[in-house]
């Protein structure tokens, strides 16, 4: 038999030949780009020419630098303080579909999904402890709640644990569930953001009515919808993200992932307060206003009471501020006066987006000897690496040597192409190990400089600086008495 690229039909009716044909393209999972129905063009990238030996003859130096470069990467971000909603009422929608069931991302894209958007949970009421979180469904043409707008991340990770049980199936719909989404987001404060995001791995949509008149609607009602697309970007997602958002870039609001790892920082990266957008006509979704809190302390009863969010026995829990009604966990909202209880540390914890802590700047060798008493990490006191020796001079006749030894493999093999020299600051990445916060001048490791930019959002040196300004001005010479105070001390 002749060799041919296409598959073999006879005698089968018109159906079974439309799902026996093959197709060429952008398909779902497809990471190679054709170059025609017989040949593939595939995007290499020569990773092993970036290993380069150390002096010592071993690549582990290597191994470090890209390691600390992606720790790095991660935290050279804008750190512009700017107009954040830091009360949020986010939407997931997750596709449920059949095409999530391909193997293109390991070891699903549905197991994938469903252990990311565990992660995403956890991840998003650390950064946003006020706001609100709900998860939607569609599979089969249809659209069902899978937990709805709450701020307990306990219950949605349980709620999201019962969809390993099942298969993905059907084709999703985008209307129905933006539409969902859209009823629950309905009676949303206008001081809370309305947001609704989309992990979307299907190429298509099975929807009831127009979509448009959907999406229409999404506008009208300030609803903003970012997309994380798992195969091929389609045109009506990229229509939904771009009129959802117009004053973002498509780039910001729709992303197809390209692996496990870009698929997860596109999800994490939904994690920070979207920037609270600025109109003329004062028609913005988020306005600003006042808002009354409560801070209750916890109390554990000697016997048993029931609480008024669900009505269960319980020794411990808070009291009302307002009503002193007990409710079980913070944050939430009173169910019998409405009033918003929180904690100081969750008010703390969502403020710190409005104004994030500066990036560090790398420290070169000769910044590093000139700070000589700094050769400890201030955050975890681990001592710098010293500073690699300069190579021995060649004598002369090593180097006239050399040069007639050079000249003689010259002439047999071909010159290779000149390389350009690696940046002593590639990625961001200190030479000397050191990173310096242009603030207190303290020095600090590569796990200290994520360690506050992830995690505590401040430099421990700025806060022991402060710390010991304050200690200074209270015990003041001449029998005076200075007190130095920061603002929202």
């Amino acid at each position: 038999m002749a060799e041919s690229d296409e598959e073999y039909v006879q005698d089968i009716s018109d159906d079974e030949v439309e799902a026996h044909q093959v197709t060429r393209g952008a398909g779902g999972g497809s990471r190679a780009t054709g170059q025609g129905s017989r040949g593939a063009g595939w995007e290499v990238t020569r990773t092993w020419e970036n290993v380069v030996e150390g002096a010592d003859g071993t690549i582990s130096s290597t191994v470090e630098g890209l390691l600390e470069a992606g720790k790095r990467k991660r935290l050279l971000k804008d750190t512009t303080p700017l107009q954040r909603g830091i009360i949020r009422h986010l939407l997931l929608v997750l596709d449920l579909s059949t095409a999530m069931s391909e193997k293109d991302l390991r070891p699903t894209r549905y197991l994938l999904t469903l252990r990311y958007t565990t992660a995403f949970i956890t991840e998003f009421f650390e950064q946003n402890p006020i706001s609100q979180l709900g998860i939607i469904g569609t599979r089969d043409g249809l659209a069902l709640t899978i937990s709805p707008l709450s701020g307990n991340p306990n219950d949605h990770i349980a709620n999201l644990q019962q969809l390993r049980d099942q298969e993905p199936k059907g084709q999703p719909s985008l209307q129905n569930a933006l539409d969902m989404a859209r009823a629950a987001l309905f009676h949303a404060p206008t001081h809370t953001t309305r947001e609704v995001l989309i992990l979307f791995g299907s190429l298509l949509s099975s929807d009831p009515g127009d979509i448009h008149s959907t999406i229409s609607a999404l506008v009208s009602s300030h609803i903003t919808v970012s997309i994380i697309g798992l195969a091929a970007q389609v045109a009506i997602c990229l229509t939904l993200a771009t009129r959802t958002n117009p004053s973002l870039p498509p780039s910001q609001t729709y992303t197809v992932a390209l692996n496990e790892q870009h698929y997860r920082d596109l999800l994490m990266r939904a994690t920070t307060p979207p920037t609270t957008p600025h109109s003329t006509d004062g028609n913005s979704g988020v306005k600003s206003s006042l808002l009354m809190m409560g801070f209750p302390s916890r109390i554990v009863d000697l016997s048993p009471t029931l609480c008024a969010c669900h009505s269960r026995p319980t020794r411990g829990g808070y009291l009302c501020s307002r009503c002193s009604s007990k409710v079980c966990s913070l944050p939430t909202q009173c169910p019998a006066c409405g009033l918003t209880l929180i904690l100081s540390t969750h008010l703390a914890r969502s403020y710190h987006h409005l104004f994030p802590l500066r990036n560090w700047k790398e420290v070169s060798w000769a910044r590093a000897s000139a700070s000589s008493d700094q050769s400890f990490c201030f955050g975890c006191q681990t001592p710098f690496p010293e500073r690699p020796a300069m190579p021995r001079p060649q004598s002369t006749s090593d180097c006239q040597r050399h040069d007639r030894m050079t000249l003689a493999t010259s002439r047999s093999q071909p010159r290779a192409p000149k390389q350009a020299a690696p940046s002593a600051n590639k990625d961001g990445v200190s030479e000397s190990g050191r990173y310096e916060c242009e603030t207190c001048g303290r020095f600090f490791c590569i796990d200290c400089d994520v360690f506050a930019h992830e995690i505590v959002h401040n430099c421990p040196g700025c806060q022991s600086r402060e710390g010991e300004l304050a200690r200074v001005g209270v015990s003041g010479g001449d029998g005076e008495m200075e007190v130095v105070v920061e603002d929202g001390a």
